[in-house]
């Protein structure tokens, strides 16, 4: 009875609550921050290059699969709880399961340490865009300080010689050093680029959801525009259809590798953006009536069928870029950063009037790094203001100051991006971010929610007149978990290309790691220590409220 009391009131406060906070100005507001959010550069250079790597055509049938039975089922539930409880990601999870609010906890954390190294990309995009506006565009031939004599202006498959773009992105912009043992000096370039880019987020969010909604309008719609513009230019060059063949065409024995699964498992996992709280957080700002599986359909179908243009792009220049060669196109170099910021640059260069294309492409890159930074952002803000309002208050006076405070303290972390090791302290801290320590989280976000599958389908029912159907039930309670368990199960250590980071580098990750995944043990700890009763009796009681 008491239980049922409790509840009771904690259901009237959040009623009254939901009339306090502010909303999205129109619905279409937050269906194009989700879309911008979830579509970001993952969709660019990590989507094709998963592709390549996974045999073409052959990637798209466990792709899509999985935007199915993982995508949708783990995104329609963030959005449902976010709109639900109105609140971000630290008090919604606290609300759904005690036990576990130690997870809401970790994805602000996790979001928090992605946007501090998450702007270095932003920042290279901002370097690329001021190089693009040069005749000849600095990376088109090998006539620069900066080059080497294995400088070739034409890519080839030796592996003795380095293209333009390449030395281009190495020599050029990082400067980089040889492995993590050696720290370089600062980039001072870089490092203003950076102050810009963390200029433009605070410009995007420090009015908070009435500013964000207006500027998705253009930031989630200008990309879509550049990419038709880039498929129509590339469709015509000479050799663009063998490359999209290869997009297409699948190579069937590719499905009986493990490693194709798990990738187009992550693929979806992280590109949607599910755990990082971004969007739990977005939802907090919809009307209660809101519909939630129409905006759970929209963002998770539009991201895909961006993954999908972006493939057509990047093949069908991959074919140009082999006849010019005179090379297949399964033999072309392309690995991660470099996809984006070699292969797409060095297209450019042999493409009519380069200066236009580069300048739309990386200003498209912008756009698309804009919305995935200010959502991790907006994530930090959103708990901090949920737990910490009048405090903060007090100190900041205004919330544009308390962001503007956020937003300096993740410059300050971002410097040592900006040296000359800072590609190598990205791929280190993105892999033990993005892929480690957000599937741990990810799994304990499915087991806390879940749980409660019955209350969940119930506060479904309650903002729209619908519960959660058989499928979704089947893809919380059985397929979610078991997916997550096994990406858990197939991790590898960092690397980047053929550099291999060395244990001391390795134990650092996981301390970068362990600072977001620590938060759910120590949240639980906390739990059991100030209910009353022994482990069984907490687990009860969890047990019933969540059902």
């Amino acid at each position: 009875c008491l239980l049922l009391l409790l509840r009771k009131y904690f259901e009237t406060i959040n009623q009254f609550y939901q009339q306090q906070i502010p909303t999205w100005s129109r619905q279409i507001e937050f269906t194009l921050a989700g879309i911008g959010c979830a579509v970001g550069l993952g969709n660019v250079w990590r989507f094709p290059y998963l592709c390549y790597r996974s045999g073409g055509g052959a990637f798209l049938v466990p792709y899509l699969l999985m935007l199915v039975v993982l995508g949708v089922p783990l995104l329609y539930m963030e959005l449902t709880v976010g709109q639900y409880t109105r609140r971000g990601p630290v008090h919604a999870l606290a609300s759904v399961c005690p036990l576990l609010k130690g997870v809401g906890i970790a994805s602000v954390a996790i979001s928090f340490i992605m946007c501090t190294y998450y702007n270095i990309v932003i920042t290279w995009a901002l370097y690329y865009l001021f190089s693009s506006f040069q005749a000849p565009l600095p990376w088109q031939n090998c006539n620069n300080t900066w080059n080497t004599a294995n400088c070739t202006n034409y890519a080839t498959n030796s592996s003795f010689s380095s293209t333009a773009s390449q030395e281009f992105f190495k020599y050029k912009m990082l400067k980089q050093t040889s492995g993590v043992e050696e720290a370089g000096a600062l980039q001072w370039e870089l490092f203003l680029i950076l102050i810009l880019g963390w200029i433009l987020i605070y410009l995007c969010i420090f009015k908070g959801v009435k500013s964000t909604g207006k500027v998705v309008y253009f930031t989630a719609l200008f990309p879509y525009v550049i990419l038709i513009a880039l498929l129509v230019n590339n469709v015509q060059l000479p050799g663009a259809l063998d490359g999209i063949k290869f997009f297409i065409v699948p190579k069937w024995d590719k499905l009986l590798e493990v490693e194709v699964w798990v990738n187009a498992a992550a693929q979806i996992f992280n590109s949607i953006g599910i755990g990082f709280g971004s969007l739990l957080a977005m939802s907090s700002y919809n009307s209660f009536k809101n519909n939630v599986l129409k905006d759970t359909l929209s963002i998770s179908i539009i991201n895909s069928l961006t993954s999908i243009l972006s493939g057509f792009v990047i093949f069908s220049a991959f074919g140009y870029m082999s006849y010019l060669q005179g090379i297949p196109v399964d033999s072309l170099a392309v690995d991660g950063p470099g996809l984006v910021f070699v292969v797409y640059p060095q297209a450019f260069a042999m493409m009519p009037v380069a200066q236009l294309w580069a300048v739309m492409f990386f200003f498209m890159l912008l756009c698309l790094g804009l919305d995935s930074e200010f959502a991790m952002v907006e994530v930090m803000v959103t708990s901090l203001m949920d737990e910490f309002y009048h405090p903060l208050m007090k100190v900041f006076q205004r919330k544009e100051l308390f962001v503007l405070a956020v937003c300096g303290v993740a410059f300050l972390l971002g410097i040592p991006c900006v040296m000359q090791v800072g590609i190598f302290v990205f791929q280190l801290m993105d892999h033990y971010t993005a892929i480690v320590s957000i599937m741990f989280l990810a799994f304990f976000e499915v087991l806390a929610i879940c749980w409660g599958v019955k209350r969940l389908s119930s506060n479904l029912k309650e903002m729209t007149g619908r519960g959660a159907n058989i499928f979704f039930k089947l893809c919380w309670l059985i397929v979610a978990p078991v997916l997550l368990i096994f990406s858990i199960i197939q991790f590898k250590p960092a690397r980047y290309g053929d550099y291999v980071f060395p244990p001391w580098a390795q134990g650092v990750g996981w301390v970068i790691a362990l600072a977001s995944i620590v938060w759910i043990p120590l949240g639980a700890i906390h739990t059991l220590w100030v209910l009353p009763g022994s482990l069984m009796q907490v687990i009860y009681i969890e047990n019933s409220c969540v059902n």
